[in-house]
This record gives C-alpha cells, sequence and structure tokens, in this order.
C-alpha cells in the first residue's frame, strides 16, 4: 500500500528528502543547546566566569538561531511536498476514475469516490506531512537525548528507558481498538454524500411532495452515526495524553528526586558525579524524550486515522476497469452496420436471470430502426453495448463487420453518438457544451446542427444567443430545449451511428417529427437507432424492434407489425385511441 501511494510523490520528492535533512540539523542543535547551558551553569556562573559566560551564550544564541532557520525551511518544505502529493494523489485518482466503465462506477458509488477523493486524501495528505516531519525528529531526539543523557548519569538515565516500554504498550492497544472504527466512520461518510447527493438532485421534487422533514430525518440518522462513532474513537484515543503526561511526570520527579539528593546529600560538589548544571540538561533531555515520545504518539494516532483513509485510495488506484483496449486495436470503423448475435448480458456476473437473453440483431449501415418496449425490457442496456460501455455476458456485438471488443474504445466511442433521456448539459455557454461533441466546429457546424435538432430558433430568442449561459445540470432551460441541444451535440461528432435513448420524450410531437425528418435528410448514411414510447416517433423507420423482458419478441416494420405482433398492436391502437379521445 505504502509503495501504491507513494508512487504519486514524484515531483516533490526533493522537498520531500529535503524535509528529513532539515529536520535532522534542527534536532541535533536542539540537543546540543541543553548541554551547553550545562556547561554555562557549572563552568561559567557557577565559577563566575564571565568570559566562558560570554562564550557559551554566542554559542546557543547561535545554535537556537540555527534551529528556527532549519525549523522554518522543514516547514516549508514540508508544506510543499505534503500539498503536491496530495494533488498528484487527487489527480491519479481522479484519471483512474476517467478509465472507469460504468459497472467499475456502479461498484464504488459515486458519493464514495467523491469522499475518497476528498476526506480521505486530505487525512493521508495530513499523514504524510506529520510522517515526513515528526516521524524524523522524534526517533531522532528519543535517539541523541538518550545518548547525551548516558554520557551525563547512566544510572538516572535508565528512567527513560523505563518509560519507553509502558507508553508503547499502551499506545499500540489504543490503535489497535480505534482502526476499526475509523474504517466504519468513513464508510459512513459515502452514506452521507450519497444522501445530500440525492437530495440536492431531487430537491424539486422534496419540496413538490413537502418531504423535507423526511430527507432531514434520514440526515440526522447517519450525522448522528458519524458522531457516535467518532465518539467513541476520540475517548478512546483520549487515553493517549494522560498516559504520555502519567510518564512524563512520573519520570520527572524520579529525574528531580534522585538527582536532587545526589547533589544535596553530598558535602562538597566536587566530589559528586552530578553537577547542578548537569541535572538541569538531564531534565531537559527528559522534557525532550517524553515530548519526542508524544509526538510519536501523535504521529501514531493520525496513521489510525489515515489508514483507513489510505486503504480506500489504494482500492481505487488499483482497480482495473472491465473494459480494455486489446493489444492491437483497429483504428477505424469501415461503416454503421451493426450485429448482435446470440447476446446475453447481465449487469451482476453472479445474476441468475439476465438483462439481455439471446438477442440476435441485424442492422444495416444508414438504417434507421426503432425500438419499442415497455418500462424494463432491456431497450437501453441493448444500445449501451454498442458503444461499449458495458462487455457482453454472452455473444458478440459487431459494428461495421467486427467485434466492437477489437477497436480502440476512444475511437469507438467517437463513431457511436448517444443522447439519452436525461443527458447531461455542464455549466459554461450553449457554444461551450455544443462543442463538447467537437471541440474544434466551427460556428456555422454548431448552426447547422441545431438546425437539425430543432434547437436554432429557441438558442437565438434569448439575448445572448449561443453564448447563453448554461447552469450546471442545465437546470435555466426547459427539459424539452435540453434534449434538443444534446441532440445537437450529438450530431457535431459526426458519428456513423446515432442513437436517441428517449431523448425526445420532453418534446412536442411536432417537433419530433421535424427532427426526425431532419435526421433522415440531412444525415441518411449514420445508422440511426431511436428508442421511444410513442409509436408515432418510429412507425416511419425502416426498422421496428419490439422488446420485452429483455428479449427481441417482433421485428419489422409499421405495416408488418400491426399485422404479426400482438405487443405492438395493442401499443398502437392505445395511443392512437388515447389521442383520438383528446382532440374530441
Amino acid at each position: 500500500m505504502l509503495k501504491r501511494l507513494l508512487a504519486s510523490v514524484r515531483e516533490y520528492k526533493k522537498d520531500s528528502l529535503l524535509t528529513p535533512l532539515y529536520v535532522s540539523c534542527e534536532s541535533i542543535l536542539e540537543i546540543i543547546i541543553p548541554t551547553l547551558m550545562a556547561y554555562l551553569i557549572d563552568n561559567g556562573i557557577n565559577q563566575k566566569n564571565m568570559g566562558y559566560v560570554w562564550k557559551i551564550g554566542v554559542a546557543l544564541v547561535l545554535s537556537a538561531g540555527l534551529s528556527l532557520i532549519t525549523g522554518g525551511l522543514a516547514g516549508r518544505s514540508a508544506a510543499i511536498a505534503s500539498s503536491g502529493f496530495a494533488r498528484n494523489l487527487r489527480h491519479d485518482m481522479y484519471y483512474q476514475v476517467q478509465k472507469f466503465s460504468f459497472s467499475n462506477i456502479d461498484k464504488f458509488s459515486t458519493a464514495s469516490i467523491i469522499t475518497r477523493l476528498t476526506t480521505d486524501v486530505t487525512n493521508v495528505q495530513n499523514a504524510y506531512q506529520m510522517f515526513i516531519r515528526l516521524a524524523v525528529r522524534a526517533p531522532m531526539m528519543i535517539i541523541f537525548a538518550l545518548i547525551f543523557s548516558f554520557r551525563i548519569d547512566r544510572q538516572l538515565s535508565l528512567i527513560f528507558l523505563a518509560a519507553i516500554p509502558v507508553l508503547g504498550v499502551g499506545l499500540m492497544l489504543i490503535s489497535l481498538h480505534v482502526h476499526p472504527i475509523f474504517v466504519r466512520v468513513f464508510n459512513t461518510y459515502d452514506r452521507l454524500n450519497r444522501v445530500v447527493q440525492e437530495n440536492l438532485r431531487g430537491i424539486r421534487v422534496v419540496k413538490s411532495y413537502t418531504r423535507e422533514p423526511y430527507e432531514e430525518q434520514k440526515f440526522n440518522g447517519i450525522s448522528q452515526s458519524i458522531f457516535q462513532d467518532f465518539t467513541k474513537a476520540e475517548k478512546r484515543l483520549a487515553f493517549n495524553m494522560p498516559l504520555m503526561q502519567f510518564c512524563l511526570y512520573t519520570s520527572m520527579l524520579l529525574l528531580s528526586w534522585f538527582g536532587a539528593r545526589a547533589i544535596v546529600s553530598s558535602g562538597n560538589q566536587a566530589d559528586i558525579g552530578l553537577s547542578t548544571g548537569e541535572l538541569t540538561s538531564l531534565i531537559t533531555y527528559a522534557m525532550q524524550i517524553l515530548m519526542s515520545l508524544m509526538m510519536v504518539s501523535m504521529i501514531l494516532v493520525m496513521i489510525i486515522i489515515s489508514r483507513a483513509s489510505a486503504e480506500r485510495i489504494v482500492e481505487i488506484l488499483d482497480e482495473e476497469s472491465d473494459l480494455q483496449n486489446p493489444e492491437q486495436p483497429l483504428q477505424t470503423v469501415a461503416n454503421g452496420t451493426i450485429d448482435f448475435e446470440d447476446v446475453s448480458f447481465s449487469y451482476a456476473r453472479n445474476s441468475d436471470k439476465p438483462v439481455l437473453d439471446h438477442i440476435n440483431l441485424h442492422i444495416r449501415s444508414g438504417e434507421t430502426v426503432g425500438i419499442l418496449g415497455g418500462t424494463g425490457s432491456a431497450k437501453s442496456s441493448l444500445v449501451q453495448l454498442i458503444a461499449r460501455l458495458y462487455d457482453v455476458s454472452a455473444g458478440r456485438i459487431k459494428v461495421g463487420g467486427r467485434d466492437v471488443r477489437d477497436y480502440d474504445l476512444t475511437m469507438l466511442r467517437n463513431q457511436v453518438a448517444m443522447v439519452l433521456q436525461k443527458n447531461v448539459l455542464f455549466s459554461g455557454s450553449i457554444r461551450k457544451n455544443l462543442r463538447w461533441g467537437n471541440e474544434t466546429a466551427t460556428d456555422e457546424e454548431l448552426v447547422r446542427a441545431c438546425q437539425i435538432a430543432q434547437a436554432d430558433d429557441f438558442i437565438r430568442s434569448f439575448p445572448d444567443g449561443y453564448d447563453t449561459y448554461i447552469e450546471q445540470g442545465g437546470s435555466n432551460v426547459s427539459g424539452g430545449q435540453r434534449q434538443r441541444l444534446c441532440i445537437a451535440r450529438a450530431l457535431l461528432k459526426k458519428p456513423l451511428i446515432l442513437i436517441l435513448d428517449d431523448s425526445t420524450s420532453a418534446v412536442d410531437t411536432k417537433t419530433d417529427r421535424l427532427i426526425r425528418q431532419a435526421l433522415r435528410e440531412d444525415i441518411p448514411d449514420t445508422t440511426k437507432i431511436i428508442i421511444a414510447q410513442r409509436v408515432a416517433s418510429v412507425q416511419d423507420a425502416d426498422k421496428i424492434v419490439v422488446m420485452d423482458d429483455g428479449r427481441i419478441v417482433a421485428a419489422g416494420t409499421h405495416e408488418e407489425l400491426l399485422r404479426s405482433s400482438e405487443i405492438y398492436r395493442e401499443v398502437y391502437e392505445s395511443q392512437t385511441r388515447g389521442g383520438a379521445l383528446h382532440e374530441a
């Protein structure tokens, strides 16, 4: 896991290495200062030698100044290294997510991916900054302080060694009990983000049904769960500070008692093995050792918190997309012919019932095919396999005479344009949104695509025309306008295959008819697949496919299906009868 994470350090390796170097210099200088203080007391103040006091005083000032400078440099380089590491980590995760298939995204959920890109990365960033700084400083301070302490008095220095195992065992027990709680907390964060996303995305529905109290109750339930878990974890982590203080104060008391007793019980300070200055420096070293141990405990707490986050980040980085390019992918599609050869498909690999069951269908290049079926008949699942948004579970799909798995994914999807019923517009101008289809499209091409999609007239009715700003999700345009803009965007790709997945459901029948007529006349060589609920939207197609429960139950022209398909005839008669009654 560490190796996988550290691969994101990259260009910030220099700052990551400089930080421990600066910290080492800072630590060595801080270790020297107590020894200089002992010399100052014993050989300067006690001997009333002002020349020596000035000499050691200057050395103390220089040591303190250099320690301050190196500490500042260490803080600066640690901040750069950790911030850069976090930026690269987000970059790597985001680019990895872009490679995911729909099934990979379904596995993690959108809310979970967002939590991992934000909260989890921040936790790892804080741990990294603490690690490259304090994880070097604390061990160095402990080791050097122990060495200098043993040089002064070996017996008194054993007090420090006795405190270390007590702290080590205590901190280990705390970490073992706290880590599982943080794992649970971050999974709960995923649920919290999902609830917030659903609420904001469906805020109009929530308000129209006055379901605010229910949404608040749902949010409060998850928020309370996070509160309880964090409280439980913090209660256990709270034992960390009393344990540290117990070891600190016990060591200080024992050191002061035995040290002072050694000095006072001796009648002549010159005859004793411990001087006042040395006792002062020992007390300072004791403080340094125990404060360093406290730093170790802080590092351990941060590692406990960040470990769960690191595991979740690595899950994203190590996830392999279900859809991969072949070793030598095809870079061109010959034409828009489509063949389904005994295709079966399931979203879940271990599903007993397939979503699509033994589909066989041939579509000629340039042909217009309508797909009709009730809700849940797997119409959308069928067309999503063409652009290889999912892979078939059995059988194969051919485009241009070759299996879709033989093509380069990007190239294939550039030749297959899909317009969904709930297609998305992004914040920015209409012009910018249209150029998602072709970023180099000219203004004339934009206008022509919008004319085919019957969008040009309403765009020009806006004060800013094609420069009109679209809010996030297209919330400031109607559903029908949003669908027509998405159709125009797809047309700008100049695809070999155009799929309209119920993408004219929000437009009136006249506009629907004009769009179909324009598609037939302006792009006759493009294969067009139209999924619709209205028979009128597909009845002039070259072929109409009727689906039910994941199977093709009938196929033919409008007239043929009226004679041969009971399902199609019932749908047609119910819609035409309903239309006649409405007109009456």
